[in-house]
Formats: structure tokens, C-alpha cells, sequence
């Protein structure tokens, strides 16, 4: 099944990443990708989906989807290193995958994150993606 970027969500101070089940008087009702355990997010609690996240690259702005495309080209069916492994490794895969990258603008916080959120799409969903004409 292709995994629609629109849906997974990143909420601000929670771990992993979500995927949005419906809209509630409050704000949505989400389901974590890496348990399934349903959780109801005030619409202030900063949720953002993947698909509206970019990265700075020397010729503008990569969507996160042709990120993670680009890492998959690279890593194959390996997982991404870990937000804990070290700064030259995960470094490496990304001078490999998106060699453009302005690092003035993405910082290797930014890259932790993005290998975090790539694992978890890898283990828990899927790296085949809806694309806009779908």
C-alpha cells in the first residue's frame, strides 16, 4: 500500500510520527504508525504533515517525499543511520543521497530528525508514495 505523506503527521513534542484517522471537535484524532495506539491532538499542539516539509538545498527548497526517495536509492533495504549514530555517518548519507544540501540552513538536527522519520516510514508504513496525480 503507497503511504500518502498528506496524512503522516510530526506533532510537536510527541515521538514518531502519526497518521491521521479524522477530524474532532477539537482538533485529531491520530493513530501512532509504530503501535497503532489512537491519541486525540488539540489543534495547537503543532501538527505538521511530512508532505509539507522541506529541505534547503543549494537550488531552493527538496519536499521531504523526493528526500526520502533519494535515501532509499542510497540505503536500499538497509534502515538510515540513527538519530544516535554519529554526526559523520548520517553526514555521509546525506552528501550521498541530496549532495546539494545547504548546510548553512539544514543542520544535522534536521537530519537526525529526517532518518528518524525515515526508519519509521520504512518499518512501520511504506517508502512507495502517493503522488499528486494519485
Amino acid at each position: 500500500m503507497k503511504t500518502d505523506l498528506a496524512k503522516i503527521l510530526s506533532i510537536r513534542g510527541q515521538h514518531g510520527l502519526f497518521q491521521y484517522i479524522a477530524q474532532s471537535r477539537s482538533g485529531a484524532i491520530v493513530e501512532a504508525l509504530e503501535d497503532k495506539k489512537r491519541y486525540n491532538f488539540s489543534a495547537s499542539a503543532g501538527i505538521t504533515t511530512l508532505a509539507d516539509i522541506s529541505i534547503y538545498t543549494s537550488e531552493g527548497e527538496m519536499k521531504l517525499q523526493e528526500v526520502f526517495t533519494k535515501l532509499h536509492e542510497v540505503l536500499g533495504e538497509e534502515d538510515a543511520p540513527t538519530a544516535k549514530d554519529s554526526e559523520a555517518k548520517i553526514q555521509a548519507v546525506f552528501q550521498k543521497a541530496v549532495p546539494d544540501y545547504d548546510d548553512s540552513r539544514f543542520y544535522l538536527s534536521h537530519m537526525k530528525k529526517v532518518v528518524e522519520w525515515y526508519n519509521a516510514l520504512k518499518n512501520y508504513a511504506s517508502l512507495d508514495f502517493l503522488t499528486e496525480e494519485e
